[in-house]
């Protein structure tokens, strides 16, 4: 492609950009009519709840560092990637256990991280579903690219429906909600997992400390 070629669909670009609209509200709407109270068997318990929906589209929920070991053990996956944010508070303690961890995500070697561990923005109990922001998730690639992506929240951070997770981030400009392994099917119906994202999905609950 020219130089030239390449100006103009940069200038459309730069020209469309101008005419963007700001967002429009969201509509009104009854909480009643929308959430799922079949989901929701243990109000107080929003871990609970969440982790079982999250296990019903083939998540799995952790509620300590020494089973995320265990289970990366299993799995034999000793290298990953580490936002820098949760290194003393679960990549260090991998590393004693002679893990691998790196912190800098290099894209060059995108195929060799077998597991990513990236902070999460919320976790909501009635879908099962993890929410990611680029505020709380600012290298994308460390979440996305991984067989196995390892969402961290605090308890302070489990929303107990899909509404209140709307009102909470409606605002941001990019998130992600992830609710289990990447999914897809063909027009046969095929399921498959691990297409277009993570293979596994983790959500790890770290407890203050």
């Amino acid at each position: 492609m020219s130089e030239s070629a390449k100006d103009k669909i940069f200038q459309s670009i730069r020209e469309a950009n101008r005419t963007i609209r700001a967002p429009e509200a969201y509509p009104e709407y009854e909480d009643s009519l929308l959430v799922s109270q079949a989901h929701l068997e243990f109000p107080d318990d929003l871990w609970n709840d969440f982790g079982r929906n999250f296990s019903a589209v083939n998540g799995r929920a952790m509620d300590s560092p020494v089973l995320l070991m265990s289970w990366l053990r299993e799995q034999s996956c000793t290298f990953g990637y580490c936002a820098p944010e949760l290194y003393q508070a679960i990549g260090l303690a991998l590393e004693n256990e002679a893990f691998e961890i790196s912190c800098e995500f290099d894209r060059s070697r995108y195929d060799d991280y077998q597991f990513g561990i990236t902070r999460a923005s919320g976790a909501v109990a009635e879908s099962g579903s993890v929410i990611l922001t680029d505020q709380d998730t600012p290298d994308r690639l460390g979440a996305l690219t991984p067989w196995i992506h390892i969402a961290v929240i605090r308890p302070a951070q489990l929303i107990p429906t899909i509404p209140e997770a709307i009102r909470q981030f409606g605002s941001h400009s990019n998130i992600v909600w992830v609710t289990g392994p990447s999914k897809t099917a063909d027009v046969e119906g095929i399921l498959i997992e691990g297409v277009h994202g993570p293979g596994e999905q983790v959500c790890l609950l770290l407890h203050e400390s």
